[in-house]
């Protein structure tokens, strides 16, 4: 088991690629917001990849182990100690039974994952581990970790080698920068803006929200402007002109709610009744995930060929190619 001591603002357990299938049923896929680290989390510490872990936001949280164990951590760094000890990021450690890890607050990106040979073993729900907290399901009781919880952990039947290090070139690359270069696909509903709206999109900084979380994360930015289809159009699809009759939300979608903009991202909605006239690939998530409120973004438009292009680098990496021995 691993016992919750301090749960940090919001720890959760998360799997990749979550819970897949049941997004018409309401049920968004979750999982980890920064895949590339938590995948990278799993990878060293020999799990299977859809092995469950924890993922931490802002805050990290404190846990003692019931049993020894190897670990890893990766993505956010959250000054991370075993004992009072400083430890390592991107390597696996071991712990034995009795210690405390204790992560403090984010001093670089915004989500930590831990991993630990094994995996937590609570019950899948819809076939996954994923926590999805506005439904109450996943984890351990469809919430975020709460003090005095206890996590089963599975036995790994012997998996976990400590030593073993991302190179520093597979990793994300997480500075104190506040400033972040995010990628765009066009559409679906691209036409419905005009001209002079897609340039101040792609020429303006957008700043993050406090009011952002895993369902959207709420820029603020100037004023978008429309072509006539937005504002010459029948009235099922609304009086705004960011309204359109209710259809499919792509993930990632740049969700136009009057004048805010909304990217939805792993807990977002399937459907719904806004214009989405640009999407976040999937291969910019980690940049999403690792931001925080008051972050600037910059847009820039990609095609769909060059958005898979760059998923498909991410890929490569997570490979046992990318990891060397301490």
């Amino acid at each position: 088991m691993l016992e919750v001591i301090k749960p940090g603002l919001e720890t959760t357990v998360q799997d990749w690629p979550g819970r897949i299938g049941y997004w018409e049923q309401g049920f968004p896929f979750s999982g980890p917001m920064d895949d590339w680290s938590f995948r990278l989390a799993n990878l060293l510490v020999g799990n299977a990849a859809d092995a469950a872990g924890l993922e931490c936001q802002f805050t990290g949280p404190t846990l003692r182990f019931g049993r020894d164990a190897v670990i890893a951590l990766t993505g956010a760094a959250m000054q991370p100690t075993l004992d009072n000890a400083p430890l390592p990021l991107w390597e696996s450690v071991v712990v034995r039974a009795g210690q405390v890890l204790s992560l403090g607050f984010a001093r670089i990106g915004a989500r930590a994952y831990l991993a630990i040979a094994g995996g937590i073993e609570t019950a899948p729900v819809l076939g996954s581990r994923a926590t999805f907290h506005q439904a109450g399901i996943g984890g351990l009781d469809g919430y975020a970790l709460k003090e005095g919880q206890r996590l089963p952990l599975g036995t790994g039947d012997g998996a976990g080698e400590p030593g073993r290090r991302v190179r520093e070139e597979c990793r994300p690359p997480l500075t104190d920068e506040r400033v972040w270069q995010m990628e765009a696909v066009p559409g679906p509903n691209d036409d419905w803006i005009d001209e002079a709206g897609h340039r101040r999109f792609l020429e303006s900084d957008w700043t993050v929200q406090s009011r952002s979380n895993r369902t959207g994360f709420r820029l603020d930015g100037p004023a978008w402007s429309f072509t006539a289809k937005a504002t010459d159009k029948r009235p099922e699809h609304g009086e705004d002109p960011s309204n359109i009759l209710d259809h499919g939300y792509p993930v990632g979608a740049v969700n136009l709610c009057g004048q805010t903009p909304i990217i939805l991202v792993n807990d977002g909605p399937s459907t719904g009744g806004f214009i989405n006239p640009y999407t976040v690939p999937s291969a910019a998530f980690w940049k999403l995930a690792q931001s925080r409120p008051g972050d600037v973004y910059r847009f820039r438009a990609v095609s769909v060929e060059e958005a898979q292009d760059k998923r498909r680098a991410i890929n490569r990496l997570i490979a046992e190619s990318s990891i060397e021995r301490v």
